[in-house]
């Protein structure tokens, strides 16, 4: 493991730092949270300046449209833009973070030039179809089935937690190509166009007020074979391909933003006299110590991607366990530095304490990763 940065990465941060602080300046105020028409074009826009910019891929390949940059310096990317208070991915988070890095690894040649450039240059979105009303977080359970006619599968089903659907272009989609076979087989990758036929959309209102996701339900939707992402019935390992990614990069942008929350904490904390009250002062210092463990194993787990040829290894399984809980952590904290100006819903910190709750949901809830730790790391004998 090595944590030190070279002098070429040094550099490569340097002129980083010198473009975000010549163009945010110059952005267009964001959207309102419910303008999703808006916040579509907003991060699509950014997508653009990125790309215009040679930073849009930065770790993916050169043949898949990226700079074929190491990933310590997408870890620099997501460090700098992120002190720097630079537009989130947002609508774009899927193509990017998720079925992009999949397609780049597992997708055909055809595939990747189908696909990757519009997500690089901020013309197309994807959602994530996986999680079902009934699967639970046992994604195997999928019962969403997809039945080969000729050259196009047709599927039906229904698909929950559907991360922007409703702006979506395409859909990073799991479905049963084999109902017959053992759970964990007979499940297909695959990539559908979300103005197909026969799909119907319904937004799901979040505790915080938002429509982040949505109901997805199909109705004999024709997806081309040639859409299949790996061979069919071998989508349970490709999905392994995309989770790897969800859970091991995906985060790295917000463990920078919670040290820097945390900060702001600390400030307001000896303004509002909060600062004499030791056992929160020792609570704030276990919380810097936890996300500067957490920073470290992020370095770690880009180390060891390194390695493996850009794919996050299981460690970032460890990682997202303690992060979800550590954010929760946080913003407790943050209630009792603020008092009542806590309990303000028109506050962020309202807003980002409510949000902080689904992190031991989202991208596979905390009783998965510690099932993922035991049996992957540990060795311990499979749940039975």
């Amino acid at each position: 493991m090595d944590l030190s940065y070279t002098p070429e990465e040094e550099e490569f941060r340097a002129r980083l730092r010198e473009w975000l602080a010549k163009v945010l300046p110059g952005l267009p105020p964001k959207p309102s949270p419910d303008d999703w028409p808006g916040r579509r074009a907003y991060d699509l826009g950014w997508q653009r300046m990125l790309y215009d910019a040679g930073y849009a891929g930065l770790h993916w390949p050169a043949d898949a449209g990226g700079r074929g940059a190491t990933p310590t310096q997408h870890l620099i990317f997501l460090e700098e833009t992120e002190n720097a208070g630079a537009p989130y991915v947002g609508a774009n988070f899927v193509g990017l973070l998720h079925a992009g890095p999949t397609i780049a690894a597992e997708g055909s040649a055809g595939q990747r030039a189908r696909w990757l450039p519009p997500v690089l240059r901020g013309e197309e979105v994807w959602c994530q179809g996986f999680s079902e009303p009934d699967a639970g977080s046992d994604l195997a359970a999928l019962r969403t089935r997809a039945r080969r006619d000729g050259d196009d599968y047709v599927v039906s089903g229904s698909k929950i937690w559907t991360s922007h659907a409703e702006v979506a272009d395409w859909c990073e989609l799991l479905v049963r190509t084999d109902a017959k076979a053992p759970k964990h087989r007979g499940i297909s990758w695959l990539a559908m166009p979300m103005d197909a036929p026969g799909i119907t959309v319904r937004p799901l209102r979040t505790l915080a007020g938002s429509t982040e996701f949505a109901e997805v339900f199909l109705d004999d939707v024709r997806v081309p074979v040639a859409n299949r992402v790996g061979e069919e019935n071998d989508g349970w390992r490709v999905t392994m391909v995309t989770l790897s990614f969800e859970r091991g990069t995906a985060f790295v942008g917000e463990v920078v933003a919670c040290r820097r929350v945390l900060g702001e904490l600390a400030r307001e904390a000896r303004k509002n006299g909060r600062w004499d009250d030791v056992p929160l002062r020792r609570r704030l210092g276990r919380l810097n110590a936890e996300f500067r463990a957490l920073w470290r194993l992020t370095q770690w787990n880009v180390s060891e991607s390194e390695r493996s040829g850009g794919v996050p290894g299981v460690g970032g399984s460890v990682f997202k366990l303690r992060y979800s809980r550590a954010r929760q952590d946080l913003y407790d904290a943050a209630a009792d530095v603020l008092g009542p100006e806590a309990l303000d819903l028109d506050s962020r910190w309202t807003l980002d304490r409510l949000s902080s709750l689904s992190y031991t949901i989202a991208a596979g809830t905390s009783q998965i990763q510690r099932n993922i730790v035991a049996e992957r790391i540990l060795g311990l004998p499979k749940e039975r």
